[in-house]
C-alpha cells in the first residue's frame, strides 16, 4: 500500500485545468511533494469554481481537459513517482437542472434509477402515497415564494424545471 508522505494540493477549475496542474509536478517532486491533492475531477456544473457541484460523477470534467486530460496527469504523475489524492464528497452533488440524476429523481422520485445516490428520506409521506421532496433553499416557503413569483415551475421540451 502506497502511503502519501508531503501532499500539494490544487484547486482545479477552468483557469487551473489538468495540464497546468502536469506542468507543475517536476517543481513539486523537487520539493519533495509525494502526492497530488486535487479538488474534484468529475463533471461539475459549467462554470465551477471549485468542482464540489458535480453533475455527473461518471466522467471526467470537460472543463478541466476531460478523460485526456485526466489520464496525462495520471501519466504524469506515475512518470515522476508521484500519486494522486482525489477529494471526492460523495453528497456534493448539484441541486440543478444541469444534473440529468437529480432531475429524474425530481421527476420519478422514489422509483428513479439515481434515488439511492442522494440522501431523501423517502419515509412515511412516500408510505400514505404523497410524494415530496422539501428542498430547504428557500429564504420563505415554497408556497410564499410562488405566489411572489420568486419561483416558477415549468415542464417543457427538457423535462420539469424550477
Amino acid at each position: 500500500m502506497r502511503y502519501p508522505v508531503a501532499t500539494y494540493r490544487v484547486q482545479l477549475n477552468e483557469d487551473f485545468p489538468f495540464d497546468r496542474a502536469r506542468r507543475l509536478l517536476p517543481f513539486l517532486h523537487k520539493l519533495g511533494i509525494t502526492d497530488l491533492y486535487t479538488s474534484p475531477v468529475f463533471c461539475a456544473r459549467p462554470g465551477s469554481t471549485h468542482g464540489y457541484d458535480v453533475v455527473d460523477p461518471s466522467r471526467a470534467n470537460p472543463e478541466l481537459g476531460g478523460e485526456e486530460g485526466f489520464d496525462a496527469l495520471a501519466a504524469s504523475l506515475r512518470a515522476q513517482g508521484m500519486g494522486l489524492l482525489l477529494d471526492i464528497v460523495p453528497n456534493h452533488m448539484a441541486a440543478s437542472s444541469s444534473n440529468a440524476w437529480w432531475t429524474d429523481v425530481l421527476e420519478s422520485g422514489a422509483s428513479s434509477a439515481y434515488a439511492a445516490f442522494f440522501d431523501v428520506e423517502w419515509g412515511p409521506a412516500w408510505e400514505r402515497g404523497e410524494e415530496k421532496i422539501f428542498l430547504p433553499v428557500l429564504g420563505v416557503p415554497y408556497g410564499t415564494a410562488l405566489e411572489n413569483g420568486e419561483i416558477r415551475l415549468a415542464i417543457g421540451a427538457g423535462g420539469f424545471s424550477i
